[in-house]
């Protein structure tokens, strides 16, 4: 059976399939035909009992009676008749269990156990229906029951003694023989024919299922992933929602492969930059060290200056490169805790402080508890901190408020024109008269995809007087919930 089983598993579905609704097919199939032939048989058999029950005699004469119970004889004869309308086997059954033919009769019915217990207890209102054969051993139908005699004093029943009448089956098992073989024909053609329609559905059905399996071989062989399979627009079934999945995840795929390909460019040609300008440094300072004339110490300086900003800005790129690298959905799932965004927020403008000396930072800093990841949300804050004062004015004033979920960084530097706000939070974007500064274009991109995994949401937007209003909203509470320690 698990051979079988095994079997079955290493064939194709379409052939799996046909021959599942074939045997569906046959198991049908053959319980309607085996019902049709017993169905036959009962009604056939019912007529010939109709047939018997018809045919018995209120009475036979007394003087008949007795000479077929003295002689019995064992042949036929047209001394007694019996009946018109009914031809077949007629005798009289002792309780002994002797037979004697009765008239005209057909043959001799062998008699069975029942024939000699009716024999042996007569009652007219007791009649046996049973298969038998003759003594020929061909099948017969058989009904016994009570001999009643009509005598000059009255009609009685005879002890010791039954009346058994047979009807010959073989014309009935002819036609039954019949039925069965043309049964077993039609039942044959039936199976067949829904082998064939079953592979042709088979066929028809995973048709669609071909092409899908024709586009995964070819994406897996040439990982082209411009590959779409056709879907019918008011198609809903299986088959049709998968070929939509598959569409739509080489569609995701292939706009993953092309910002994975984005950003390997645009990576590549931040990081030339800094590259060339750290080869151009030290090559002369290698080359002043090689031919023993040295540089004027301010010179050195500069240089030494120069490539340690460099360094950093590398640092600073490749550190912002690590941060967009990670997945977008869940990164931070496992790191999420209630954090207090007024500390983060403080720590952010110390730092900003730090790095804006000559600068006037206002703040205005009231509590506010938030879901977030602590380290991704103080380095989104820090970034907003650093563009604002990077752009300020020298001695400008970088006015900072965190009130109800809303946190407001507002610089006085040269504002964004407007038809570049919608590219602000683009990757390595980095507006024509910002480009001699220093900076990768990513701050911002990781500043609006840490908020919307904190559930917020992020907008830069003119300031009235001139200068930048960056907006961040996060949900959060006012006060801290009871497991977030004190």
């Amino acid at each position: 059976m698990r051979k079988l089983v095994r079997r079955l598993r290493s064939l194709p579905i379409r052939a799996r399939l046909s021959l599942l609704v074939a045997a569906a097919v046959a198991f049908a199939v053959a319980a309607v035909s085996v019902t049709c032939w017993f169905i036959v048989q009962g009604k056939l058999l019912g007529e010939i009992d109709d047939d018997l029950q018809s045919g018995v005699p209120p009475s036979l004469p007394a003087a008949q009676v007795a000479a077929t119970l003295n002689s019995c004889p064992q042949s036929s004869s047209e001394s007694f008749p019996f009946g018109v309308r009914f031809k077949g086997y007629v005798q009289v059954v002792r309780a002994d269990g002797e037979a004697c033919l009765y008239g005209v009769s057909t043959g001799v019915v062998k008699v069975a156990d029942s024939d000699k217990a009716v024999a042996r207890n007569p009652n007219p209102r007791v009649v046996t229906l049973r298969n038998g054969t003759d003594g020929q051993g061909d099948p017969v139908r058989v009904l016994t029951t009570a001999l009643v005699v009509d005598s000059p004093d009255g009609r009685y029943v005879a002890k010791d003694a039954a009346l058994v009448m047979a009807i010959p089956l073989k014309a009935t098992q002819s036609t039954l023989n019949e039925l069965a073989l043309i049964l077993l024909l039609v039942s044959g053609i039936g199976v067949l024919g829904a082998g064939a329609a079953g592979l042709a559905v088979a066929r028809a059905g995973l048709r669609p299922v071909d092409k899908l399996t024709e586009a995964v071989e070819h994406v897996a062989r040439t990982e082209d992933l411009n590959v779409r399979i056709p879907v019918e627009n008011d198609s809903d079934d299986e088959v049709a929602r998968l070929s939509r999945s598959f569409n739509s995840m080489t569609s995701a795929l292939a706009s993953s492969r092309e910002l994975q390909q984005q950003l390997i460019a645009d990576a590549g040609h931040e990081l030339r930059t800094p590259l060339t300008s750290l080869r151009t440094n030290i090559e002369l300072l290698t080359r002043s060290e090689e031919t023993g004339r040295p540089l004027p110490e301010a010179d050195r300086k500069a240089l030494l200056a120069s490539v340690k900003a460099q360094m950093t800005e590398l640092a600073s790129l490749i550190g912002d490169l690590q941060e967009l690298s990670r997945p977008e959905k869940g990164q931070h799932a496992g790191k999420a805790q209630i954090v207090a965004w007024q500390d983060i927020v403080d720590s952010a403008l110390r730092r900003a402080r730090l790095r804006g000396p000559e600068l006037t930072i206002t703040a205005d800093v009231q509590p506010w508890y938030v879901r977030a990841e602590p380290s991704a949300l103080e380095r989104a804050i820090v970034n907003v901190l650093d563009n604002a004062v990077k752009f300020s004015p020298e001695a400008g004033t970088i006015e900072v408020r965190l009130a109800d979920g809303v946190l407001t960084v507002r610089d006085h530097g040269p504002g964004i024109p407007a038809d570049e706000l919608p590219h602000v939070f683009d990757r390595f974007w980095r507006s024509p008269s910002a480009r001699a500064l220093p900076g990768s274009g990513l701050g911002l991109s990781i500043v609006a995809r840490t908020v919307q995994q904190a559930g917020g949401e992020v907008t830069l937007a003119p300031a009235e007087g001139g200068g930048t209003v960056v907006t961040v909203r996060l949900p959060g509470a006012p006060v801290a919930p009871p497991e977030l320690p004190a």
